[in-house]
């Protein structure tokens, strides 16, 4: 039997980018699991990250640093206040203060290094173009010319070795869609985070963007979310 095909899958430890770790397994790939610590407010979504990677049995699991804070101009990596509260409507239409400038670009730069070096030829990313938050780096547009960039970008493309494929599985998906397509492939949401703002005993704030999209999944679907939230 041949050895399973390698693939970069980015591993943030929210619902997403654990159900496409959960997709590119069943496809079969070796997933090479990639979290990456940029100075975010709290560690719990690393901790969250490392839990689903042991849990999938992810082939490897690697948490790169890169500090993001030495920029600011996000609430995730600046002291700035996380809006609450959104309408649902102002979240798909309006870029909020919690988008990370480039922050996609740099982790799937990062994923494209890691997969020259595996000898990948396949990455995955858990982008969604319906249920987001406004996100530029999120849009079709961006995945397909990120892909074209990255088939210019490394001595394997060049080379003619590598001819990389960037999947985006969810991006067509709202979050209860994804939710649902995760149960079935057995992915426990227990060890994932969604929160951008926690408390300080670690329980979900449940009024940011992030926590209301991911109640709106579970609510969609009828099933229970099985985390702790503060409201």
């Amino acid at each position: 039997m041949s050895d399973p095909r390698k693939a970069v899958v980015l591993l943030s430890g929210g619902v997403d980018s654990t159900t496409v770790l959960a997709m590119a397994k069943r496809q079969g790939f070796a997933a090479h699991a990639l979290s990456v610590r940029y100075g975010q407010r709290h560690e719990t979504e690393i901790a969250a990250a490392r839990r689903v990677a042991a849990a999938l049995g992810a082939a490897a699991h690697v948490v790169s640093a890169i500090d993001l804070r030495v920029f600011g101009g996000s609430a995730l990596t600046a002291d700035l206040p996380v809006p609450k509260g959104r309408d649902p409507a102002a979240m798909a239409h309006e870029i909020p203060v919690t988008y990370v400038p480039a922050r996609n670009t740099i982790f799937l730069s990062l994923a494209l290094a890691w997969a020259e070096v595996l000898g990948a030829q396949d990455l995955f990313i858990g982008v969604n173009a319906l249920d987001y938050s406004g996100y530029p780096d999120c849009r079709p547009e961006y995945i397909e010319a990120f892909q074209r960039m990255a088939n210019l970008a490394t001595k394997a493309a060049v080379e003619g070795h590598q001819q990389l494929t960037l999947h985006t599985p969810l991006i067509r998906m709202t979050k209860g869609e994804i939710i649902r397509a995760g149960l079935a492939l057995g992915v426990d949401y227990a060890l994932t985070w969604s929160c951008y703002d926690p408390t300080p005993q670690g329980v979900s704030c449940g009024r940011c963007d992030s926590c209301l999209l991911r109640r709106k999944g579970f609510a969609e679907i009828g099933q229970i979310d099985p985390i702790l939230y503060q409201g």
